[in-house]
């Protein structure tokens, strides 16, 4: 039944939560009303306090009059008459605070007006005895028998100031009710804050509880086809790896077919010319013409035959001598082979080896010659100073090297064309070193094949069995 309760609170996600966002946005708005409410009281009851403190300092300035006057009358000491002048000074800008503080308050401005006419006179009757005293400099005790008026201008003065301040005292305590209720309020919304909250989060745990394990199901079911789907690539990946060394293979042998076909139907004509040019040097006067036509037929011949040879050797399936080696080692010793092109052209060489990595079982000497050939083709597509990049990783039971270097690189149509028979982008090349390297890699039931972009070199990656 619980369980049942708590499943249909979860089931209603947007509303409650929209619901506890609106009560705790109440709660919020009345403590921020009743917050200020108590703030505007605060400022009224130092408000009130400043009025109190005000007229104490009246109080206290009158008495410092009255005593440097009487102190001056006995003593004719000119520093107590300076203070009496600065207390006076001192009651008329506390008076004008007064009326200041007070503006609002049209009891009090009242109060003010009578409070100010009494202390007018009080200062009246001092300021005129002052006055006679200054004609004579004679003190005569009966200057300050006042008859009264003295003393009755102070009872009154005191009386008023303490009515003034009681008033003022029953506004505070009007104005500390008012902040005792507000305070009240704000405890009372601050409770109800408190337990919306609690319950906002008891009800936040339950969503997130059941929402969690619909995620982590939905995670479960997800790592389940990303994994299915990455096995299936992969599957997908070495299927086509494998078509590709298929079609590869079926183009080496098809070639070989076309080239042996090629080399029979070249070399039986090439023959017949041959023989047919020594029987005509033979018979032929000896002359500087005829001997430059004959040398010419003889060494075309030659660089024909040639060409089929080399055709024939690239696309040959020779019988190879296998035999256990590092990899690493076997780097090293095709560029051994390769170093006076390497420090000819002030090539870098950066080795990244992999030194666990195992022996495979190769014919030494024909993978030192397709190592060799892209090599050498990598530092032909350097200028000088150029960056030559080795590495050997083993991985899926294969070992995987990679040449790569820092010339300007190739083109797609080019790359596409790599290992093609006769297809070169040099001057001077024939095109048949990669496509014998290939033959050779290819025949040790490895790969090869190149990635290129303009002006950010060229990268051959070759892959052997290992074992």
């Amino acid at each position: 039944m619980i369980k049942t309760f708590f499943n249909k609170i979860a089931n209603r996600t947007r509303i409650g939560f929209f619901a506890a966002f609106f009560l705790l946005l109440i709660s919020y708005v009345l403590t921020f009303i009743s917050t200020r409410k108590v703030a505007t009281q605060d400022f009224w009851m130092n408000h009130t306090n400043e009025v109190v403190h005000d007229l104490d300092n009246v109080t206290g300035f009158i008495t410092k009059c009255e005593s440097a006057f009487r102190g001056y009358l006995i003593t004719n000491d000119q520093e107590l008459l300076t203070d009496y002048y600065k207390n006076k000074k001192n009651t008329d800008s506390t008076f004008k605070k007064l009326r200041l503080s007070t503006h609002d308050n049209k009891a009090q401005q009242q109060n003010l007006d009578t409070l100010h006419y009494l202390i007018d006179q009080k200062l009246f009757w001092i300021e005129n005895v002052i006055s006679e005293y200054s004609k004579t400099h004679r003190f005569i005790p009966s200057m300050l028998e006042d008859r009264g008026n003295g003393r009755a201008w102070k009872k009154i003065i005191e009386a008023q100031i303490y009515k003034m301040k009681l008033e003022e005292t029953e506004m505070w305590n009007v104005r500390s009710k008012k902040v005792s209720e507000y305070s009240g309020l704000i405890q009372g919304l601050n409770i109800a804050s408190i337990v919306i909250a609690i319950l906002l989060t008891l009800y936040s745990v339950v969503v997130y509880n059941k929402e969690n394990r619909a995620r982590r199901k939905a995670s479960r079911k997800a790592e389940q086809y990303k994994s299915q789907l990455q096995s299936r690539v992969k599957q997908l990946a070495e299927l086509n790896t494998e078509l590709i060394e298929l079609r590869s293979l079926e183009k080496y042998t098809v070639t070989g077919r076309i080239a042996r076909v090629i080399a029979h139907e070249v070399r039986n004509p090439l023959t017949n010319i041959n023989l047919a040019t020594e029987q005509l040097r033979t018979e032929a006067d000896s002359t500087q013409n005829t001997d430059l036509l004959f040398n010419m037929i003889t060494r075309n011949s030659e660089r024909i035959n040639q060409l089929v040879s080399d055709l024939l050797d690239s696309t040959r399936v020779t019988e190879l001598k296998f035999s256990q080696v590092s990899i690493n080692d076997l780097l090293d010793m095709s560029l051994e082979l390769a170093k006076d092109r390497i420090k000819l052209n002030k090539i870098e060489v950066i080795k990244n080896y992999d030194l666990d990595i195992c022996a495979i079982s190769i014919d030494i000497e024909k993978i030192k010659i397709a190592f060799l050939n892209i090599i050498v083709n990598a530092v032909e597509a350097m200028n000088e100073h150029g960056v030559l990049k080795l590495s050997t990783t083993g991985k899926d039971n294969r070992c995987i090297v990679k040449v790569s270097d820092s010339g300007k690189g190739m083109n797609k149509s080019d790359v596409d064309r790599l290992f093609e028979p006769y297809f070169t982008t040099k001057e001077k090349g024939n095109g048949l070193g990669l496509a014998n390297s290939q033959n050779i890699i290819l025949s040790h039931k490895g790969s090869i094949s190149a990635e290129s972009e303009p002006g950010k070199g060229t990268t051959f990656t070759i892959t052997f069995p290992i074992g």
